[in-house]
């Protein structure tokens, strides 16, 4: 069991909804996306989702693609982030920590040594967006095997006849994208999102946790209420870019966090 199934398990049994937070690596820098990820786990952020900063970030809206921009600009490298996860365990064992990018990096480094890497770092999971399940040999199985959860992304165009290869080999949860497009971009509707959710967990047992256009902790209680949890990535990452102090980001994680476990 990962710590991604043992969170998911205790969450459960408490009968709370998931918070999810997503922050990118290095930005502003390493030192404060530290400090943020740090305070995280107090703020009630259940799962970290940590982005792996790419020049090319396709899914990602303007929000996520700049914080990513700052991150490299400031010298954010792979290796930087997995050393950034390495000192986040010193202090918290417990944590579920998901790496969040693209593939680009990965096959850079190779798969076998990043795979290591990640897995003494204390990473507990990886979404790769551009790895479709037609490429499972070249990462997702390799990671399932190191001891890794690869998580999944189910979208509004995943139809009936897609969805059982996208679940497949999916492990940890899956994340359901709730709107057509780019992160940061439209608000999420719990009328849409509900049925799909549904349609998912018909087809599988894993945590169906909803992304994509959740910005209020109004609007997290309304999505988790359909999901088994909602994640916020850009509402965070906007602050983190405005230069906001970590201590009223995570004021404002800790009101998004409370918004999700009220539902």
């Amino acid at each position: 069991m990962t710590r991604i199934d043992a969170k998911f398990a205790a969450l459960k049994a408490e009968g709370k909804k998931a918070f999810v937070a997503y922050i990118m690596a290095g930005d502003p820098d390493l030192e404060t996306s530290l400090e943020l990820m740090k305070g995280m786990p107090a703020a009630g952020v259940d799962v970290i989702e940590l982005g792996m900063p790419f020049t090319d970030p396709m899914a990602d809206g303007p929000t996520i693609q700049l914080a990513g921009q700052r991150a490299l600009d400031g010298g954010q490298t792979l290796q930087k982030t997995l050393d950034m996860v390495a000192e986040f365990r010193k202090g918290d064992a417990t944590t579920p920590v998901v790496m969040m990018g693209y593939y680009n990096p990965i096959y850079n480094r190779g798969v076998d040594k990043f795979l290591e890497d990640a897995k003494a770092a204390g990473i507990d999971g990886l979404i790769v967006v551009d790895l479709p399940p037609e490429e499972d040999a070249e990462l997702c199985i390799p990671a399932k095997e190191a001891g890794l959860n690869f998580i999944r992304l189910a979208t509004p165009t995943t139809d009936d006849k897609r969805l059982p290869k996208v679940l497949q080999n999916t492990s940890g949860f899956v994340y359901y994208v709730s709107v057509t497009g780019i992160t940061g971009a439209q608000a999420a509707q719990a009328a849409e999102v509900g049925p799909e959710v549904a349609r998912i967990k018909s087809q599988t047992d894993l945590p169906v946790i909803v992304g994509f256009g959740i910005t209020t902790p109004e609007a997290a209680t309304t999505i988790a209420s359909v999901a088994d949890g909602c994640v916020v990535g850009s509402a965070i990452v906007k602050l983190v870019g405005e230069g906001k102090p970590v201590s009223e980001v995570l004021a404002t994680v800790a009101a998004l966090a409370e918004g999700a476990h009220k539902a």
